[in-house]
């Protein structure tokens, strides 16, 4: 009783702050109340924290099929949305400078439903952090690799309550895309043999700095030519991607304006974190195979 009086006081301040959801989501699974979200995203936290303590004096995990199916999983449900984002959005003839939340019908829901299971497997990503956890690649748990599952988690639920469909849908396909590139390349990585076919790694870096910056710039250009779509979104995104921007420059300049080592010229192709252009940092998907050695 106590739980569930909680969970009433958080949903009505949630909504005294948004003010009325859509209801064209309600009754969706995660998104009524949202103290399931904020506990995963509790749970992911307290799961760093305690796995990092846990393997502090074990043996590193290989999980080397256990990477395969993951990241080949992921790059199937990436697949999915972006194919079904592309669909719908043409079938409701949306307006890529600016579409509003209800003049396209049916192919709202569509959208909806597909930005639903872009909310949902941000949850599933936070396995790219438990990877990297029980694998002992602390040095890819950073603040950006944290902060971005943490938050994107929590801002979805809020998408998909308040804004489900018109103007939200183009980050997601966006990503979609990045995420069918990368999490297919760390798939692939996994199996020797096919590390060497694997030419587009240094061109990941690129396309997820453009995926920024043209999210932000779609974003805007509905604030500066508006169609109905709730303006404190708009402007929250955009500050929100800024963050992302700023702390993603922050760290390819101190990882490519640095002049490489001795020890760094010598690695072999295998073992070369950066030669290709490509931060271990950013992508959530680097499940430990970034820089791993051939030999294991």
């Amino acid at each position: 009783e106590h739980l569930k009086a909680f969970d009433r006081e958080v949903n009505a301040f949630v909504d005294y702050m948004f003010g009325p959801r859509d209801t064209r989501v309600r009754g969706w699974f995660l998104l009524d109340s949202y103290l399931p979200t904020f506990f995963l995203t509790g749970a992911y936290l307290l799961c760093i924290w305690l796995g990092n303590k846990f393997m502090k004096n074990r043996p590193p995990f290989s999980l080397r099929v256990h990477l395969i199916v993951y990241n080949l999983g992921i790059t199937l449900l990436s697949l999915y949305m972006l194919i079904e984002l592309i669909l719908a959005t043409w079938e409701g003839g949306y307006n890529l400078q600016c579409q509003n939340l209800h003049s396209a019908g049916e192919a709202d829901l569509r959208v909806a439903k597909v930005l639903w299971w872009y909310y949902f497997s941000k949850v599933i990503e936070f396995m790219d952090t438990i990877f990297f956890v029980l694998r002992k690649k602390s040095s890819q748990i950073t603040f950006l690799h944290v902060y971005h599952h943490a938050t994107m988690f929590n801002i979805w639920w809020c998408v998909l309550n308040w804004i489900p469909c018109g103007q939200s849908f183009f980050g997601p396909t966006l990503n979609s895309f990045i995420h069918v590139l990368m999490y297919s390349y760390y798939g692939l990585s996994v199996i020797p043999s096919m590390r060497k076919y694997l030419w587009w790694k240094k061109y990941l870096t690129q396309a997820q700095l453009i995926q920024f910056l043209l999210t932000i710039g779609h974003t805007l250009s509905a604030a500066v030519k508006p169609c109905g779509f709730p303006f404190g979104c708009l402007m929250f995104q955009s500050s929100y991607m800024a963050t992302l921007v700023i702390l993603f420059i922050n760290f390819y300049i101190k990882t490519y304006q640095r002049a490489p080592s001795r020890t760094a010229v010598k690695e072999t192709p295998g073992t070369t974190e950066t030669r290709n252009g490509f931060h271990k940092d950013y992508f959530a998907a680097a499940n430990g195979f970034l820089n791993e050695k051939k030999a294991q």
